[in-house]
């Protein structure tokens, strides 16, 4: 029987209300995961960072790939510094920019056979308007787009290993959020920093779910998760605020109200670990509407549900990127 076979996933593309195994989950509860190749884009900061960290301390081989490379190369001394198995190491990616997308690809072919496990971490949160360096508006270039490319091309090593998995990190603010496939770019639309975010987030949703139906269509050993995070104390809400006196208060109002860093991974660090995780699961934080509390199953919003506009923007991000995803298309 096949990794995605509904049999041992049930309920694939709906939402799941069943317990997870581990319901308090930590760290400590994670296997180990000596042999296991896992690449985390944003893996130099935040939740990106706290996740390499304990996936190399349980004894993974971790690729961080990101844009920042200074700051890239100083995440990784410090993730290299607990790691229990193989040196992690960094592959430059700049999500904004196709043609680094690909680059980053072949880098990371170049130095593995297979991949157990891609994390698509990294994002942008309602930053004013901008385009990425191929046209798009940077909120769904980089939190989607960039993403949905890099997975496409990593597909061939994905499928390499025994069984795999993409985790893509979404966010609760998903609930809010409204997808135009006709206008990813808000060129018709007035842009608002906001709506862009929970757009972008809607799209990790759709995409998460549409790849586990296609990998099950085709019965291949890959389970796509999404996951949110609650509401993590990291710097990523920083753009909203204007000022730096505001951003300090910020700071201090979400350190009190929500998750830490740490606890903030625990949903990614499941879904990317744990062996009763399933296909098109939704993975999170539930208490106090979604900012933090142990990892559960969630329920999405209908949008995020609606299996028709799942398949549009699979669509539309094959015709805007290039990448087809062909081992899938069987």
């Amino acid at each position: 029987m096949s990794a995605n076979s509904t049999a041992s996933r049930p309920g694939t593309g709906h939402k799941h209300a069943d317990p997870l195994a581990a319901h308090d989950f930590s760290p400590a509860d994670i296997p180990s995961q000596e042999g296991k190749t896992i690449v985390i884009t944003g893996g130099d900061g935040g939740l990106g960072k706290q996740s390499a960290r304990v996936l190399a301390a349980a004894g993974a081989s971790v690729i961080i790939a990101c844009r920042n490379l200074e700051r890239a190369k100083a995440a990784l001394d410090e993730i290299s510094s607990v790691a229990s198995g193989a040196k992690p190491s960094l592959a430059h990616l700049n999500l904004g920019d196709l043609s680094s997308v690909r680059a980053c690809a072949e880098e990371i072919a170049e130095h593995t056979d297979s991949i157990d496990v891609l994390i698509n971490n990294a994002g942008l949160m309602a930053v004013p308007y901008k385009e990425t360096d191929d046209g798009f508006e940077s909120q769904i270039g980089v939190n989607h787009l960039g993403h949905f490319a890099l997975t496409g091309l990593l597909l061939p090593r994905l499928l390499s290993a025994s069984s795999s998995r993409v985790v893509t990190v979404s966010s609760i603010m998903h609930h809010q959020g409204k997808l135009d496939v006709d206008d990813l770019n808000f060129k018709r639309r007035k842009y608002l920093r906001i709506n862009a975010y929970v757009q972008s987030k809607v799209a990790n949703m759709l995409f998460a779910a549409e790849l586990a139906r296609r990998a099950e269509a085709v019965d291949v050993p890959l389970t796509s998760v999404a996951v949110h995070p609650g509401a993590a104390a990291t710097d990523l809400f920083d753009p909203i605020v204007p000022t730096m006196g505001l951003r300090r208060m910020v700071r201090q109002i979400i350190a009190l109200t929500a998750a830490s860093v740490e606890e903030g991974a625990h949903s990614t660090l499941y879904a990317a670990t744990m062996p009763d995780v399933r296909n098109n699961d939704f993975l999170g934080p539930t208490e106090f509407g979604g900012v933090k509390g142990p990892v559960s199953r969630c329920h999405r919003s209908r949008d995020a549900d609606d299996r028709d506009l799942a398949r549009a923007l699979w669509e539309k991000s094959v015709e805007l990127t290039g990448v087809d995803f062909a081992e899938l298309n069987k």
